[in-house]
């Protein structure tokens, strides 16, 4: 019992003003990290914009450790995409993913951070592995090919924290969360991800269904689409539209709405960061063998996308139909985490999916 107060003792020794940095604050995960700290007080928080510091550049990320010196460190930044944008940009994926991480990890070592989390993505697990999916399960089989690129600069991260643990006495934490969504989000409909694209499209459909041209030539202008404006005539926005499967009557939806996924709210992860950085060590005192020491973040519920379809399609109160477009591929027909290690630390997640879609709903639509 000694043993465990002395531990919790060491594990909690980040304060209120200890300097922390959060790497990627401007997107979707980092936002939401930075929000939670300041709302729990954390006073000495450093974050860069991109053109204020290049995570490419290693010189730029060393000079910029050697100065700071954070005694904390969460890995947020990251290129990230929907399935076409990782199909595409495949040398952009893997390049941009490992220049970052890697420059700040190994930044992180040189300037003595006392804990780093590295924050990568359930995409790391085979295309074919079982499910729900345990840690256990990384590198047994082969990738999806779609995000390969992707998936491999996130297992080069996690090997590369628990590596530099082995041999550089360092406590380097990798997180792999589910598919998140949150405020914040990426509406943008040739790159986002499932829920923000569904919760687009379907809105703009609504709107079309009432006449509602305002709001639409507000979305627009907010989030942009295929080169439209306020400007554009109402004919010209309803071709657009149609080319994404929106019109009046109903949304189309690729693939057959079987496919099951789980889902975590943002604010939900960075809950689960601040819990780490307080509670959990991924120091290796004894040198032992060092695999699979990531930690799975989800909620282990799924959800088909069929459901996921009608849940939103009932919060924006749209009376259009959903269309499958069985021709266009599935991807992984189930995918959920299984999230007992994390549960077994102490964390759950809070937020019900129909929670998170209000409240990420209420947030897009203004």
């Amino acid at each position: 019992m000694m043993e465990v107060l002395i531990l919790k003792i060491i594990f909690n020794m980040i304060s209120k003003s200890s300097k922390i940095y959060i790497a990627g604050h401007t997107g979707l995960v980092g936002s939401s990290i930075l929000k939670k700290f300041v709302e729990k007080g954390y006073s000495n928080l450093v974050y860069k914009t991109h053109s204020e510091l290049d995570l490419i550049n290693q010189q730029k990320v060393m000079c910029f450790f050697e100065m700071e010196k954070p005694e904390y460190v969460i890995i947020a930044a990251a290129k990230v995409g929907g399935i076409e944008a990782n199909n595409t940009y495949r040398a952009e994926f893997i390049y941009n993913n490992l220049m970052i991480q890697t420059n700040i990890i190994h930044a992180a070592y040189i300037n003595n951070t006392k804990k780093l989390i590295f924050l990568g993505s359930t995409c790391v697990y085979p295309k074919n592995t079982p499910q729900p999916i345990k840690e256990e399960y990384l590198l047994t089989s082969s990738l999806e090919y779609t995000n390969e690129p992707y998936a491999i600069a996130k297992i080069a991260g996690i090997k590369m924290c628990e590596n530099y643990n082995l041999q550089y006495n360092t406590d380097f934490i990798s997180l792999m969360p589910t598919n998140l969504y949150g405020f914040n989000d990426n509406f943008n409909l040739e790159t986002s991800h499932v829920i923000p694209a569904l919760m687009r499209k379907i809105y703009l459909a609504h709107c079309l269904q009432n006449n509602y041209w305002n709001k639409i030539k507000n979305d627009i202008k907010k989030y942009s689409l295929n080169g439209l404006n306020k400007h554009s005539s109402n004919d010209k926005i309803i071709s657009v539209l149609r080319s994404y499967g929106i019109t009046h009557e109903g949304v189309e939806v690729w693939g057959t709405g079987n496919p099951t996924r789980d889902f975590l709210w943002s604010d939900d992860l960075a809950d689960a960061c601040l819990f780490l950085l307080k509670n959990y060590s991924n120091f290796n005192k004894k040198k032992t063998k060092h695999i699979n020491s990531h930690i799975n973040v989800g909620t282990g519920n799924e959800i088909s996308i069929k459901d996921l379809c009608i849940l939103i399609k009932d919060i924006i109160k749209f009376q259009g139909f959903i269309k499958f477009n069985c021709a266009k591929p599935d991807g992984t027909m189930r995918k959920v985490t299984d999230v007992q290690k994390i549960k077994k630390m102490g964390w759950t997640s809070k937020t019900s999916l129909q929670q998170g879609l209000i409240k990420m709903y209420n947030s897009y639509k203004i």
